[in-house]
């Protein structure tokens, strides 16, 4: 029989670069070809050999009500059907900043862009416009994007800053960005005692979802919290990922019942908020948006940016998970699975951990859920790989990559859940 996810996967090496637009779609880290999807609906998508899986990705987040959901449809048609972009504003691009603004009291204001790099970059920038300095903290383990002053390793001690982790990326680039290990107190305090006059913000990604599913501790996140209040630098959340992910009002919700009064000074968002569509968005105190042309002297542009398709997709969305109940049923799911696959592994003597929060979830081939990325790496990879394939072979898709977070969706159902679980047991027995 032909497989025709391998004939498209050469045909597309030979145009593309490694044969896919974004790097972990090609399975390099599990081996093996990658499966090309022809569509999608609810919890499932197929591939071109027609094989149907059910789907722990999500498009990595953003398709939380599942695909193909009705509702999304017929906004996205609409809209599809009045133009497909002006270049001048719309009112749907208020209507969408108002409902970010609504969920996340931190943000005063919200500016629209077409992905998660070109906010966490654009919120960067506006960090160092907003306080004339130039260094920057981000953590080990915590993905921003690929922008090049966030292309970075940790350098060999905190007098010394980031190195390249990307070829084209110059050393003098990353010069300013200083890489922390999460979780780490000591190590932050004394970043901020060798360098605090000169941050300007520090991002950290809450919940990490790319080093799989990492929670910063509560006294981790005060510390954040207390240090840059102090030496008068911007708390930078990434939420692109667990931002409407998590929580309705994101994961600095989830922060705020153990912080009273929590919240950081920016936000980046994206995934969810754009419903599958090309959209991203950075909010915060409208004293520092403010600085943003063309009110500001802090440049930022984009001719996609607030898409009249991409943001009917988005509020339609947002609409859809503001209902009442909508994040306590789809946490009960998430739970469900993350249980069931604790107590699969520990019957077939697999150390297992995994953790999660609303309908993001990850696990680990560790006994102890581990709390920054040198813990994370201690992970089997090699029986993780198997493990991937011997589900993916059933039609489980769970992300093809040690370091990634999985999601569940509205769409999908306990009997979903119950297949992955037993097919998880059959799979541990088999490691």
């Amino acid at each position: 029989m032909i497989d025709i996810n391998q004939t498209l996967f050469d045909r597309a090496r030979k145009v593309i670069p490694g044969g896919v637009n974004s790097p972990v779609r090609a399975f390099k880290a599990v081996g093996g070809t990658p499966k090309f999807i022809t569509h999608a609906k609810g919890a499932n998508f197929w591939d071109a050999n027609d094989q149907k899986f059910i789907d722990y990705i999500g498009s990595w987040g953003p398709m939380i009500l599942g695909h193909g959901d009705p509702r999304v449809i017929e906004a996205v048609q609409k809209a599809a059907l009045e133009g497909f972009s002006f270049g001048a504003p719309t009112e749907r691009e208020i209507e969408l900043a108002e409902m970010l603004i609504h969920l996340t009291p931190s943000m005063e204001m919200v500016r629209l862009v077409s992905s998660g790099t070109e906010a966490a970059m654009s919120a960067i920038r506006l960090a160092r416009g907003a306080t004339g300095r130039q260094k920057l903290i981000k953590f080990e383990g915590c993905y921003h994007g690929h922008a090049d002053a966030l292309l970075v390793k940790a350098g060999s001690g905190l007098a010394t800053f980031g190195n390249p982790t990307s070829a084209g990326v110059p050393p003098e680039v990353v010069k300013d960005t200083l890489v922390l290990e999460y979780n780490n107190l000591e190590q932050l305090r004394e970043a901020f005692e060798l360098h605090g006059k000169e941050i300007a913000c520090l991002m950290i990604e809450p919940i990490a979802g790319n080093m799989n599913f990492v929670r910063a501790s509560i006294p981790f996140m005060s510390l954040c919290r207390e240090l840059c209040t102090k030496h008068h630098a911007l708390l930078v959340f990434d939420e692109v990922m667990s931002g409407c992910r998590v929580a309705l009002g994101s994961a600095q919700s989830v922060y705020r019942k153990d912080i009273p009064g929590f919240e950081p000074d920016m936000t980046v968002m994206g995934k969810v908020i754009g419903g599958g569509m090309p959209l991203a968005a950075f909010g915060g105190k409208a004293a520092v948006m403010e600085q943003l042309a063309p009110m500001g002297p802090v440049y930022q542009a984009g001719t996609l940016s607030g898409n009249p398709v991409a943001t009917a997709c988005g509020i339609a969305t947002l609409k859809a998970i503001s209902e009442p109940g909508f994040f306590e049923s789809l946490g009960l799911k998430t739970q469900e699975l993350t249980n069931g696959l604790m107590q699969s592994a520990k019957r077939n003597g697999i150390p297992l951990s995994a953790d999660c929060q609303g309908g993001m979830f990850g696990f680990f081939l560790l006994p102890q859920l581990p709390k920054n990325y040198t813990e994370v790496m201690k992970s089997n990879s090699e029986q993780f790989n198997r493990f991937f394939h011997g589900m993916l072979s059933q039609g489980i898709y769970f992300a093809p990559a040690l370091y990634e977070a999985g999601f569940v969706s509205a769409a999908h159902t306990s009997a979903d859940i119950q297949e992955t679980v037993e097919i998880a047991d059959k799979v541990f027995k088999s490691l």
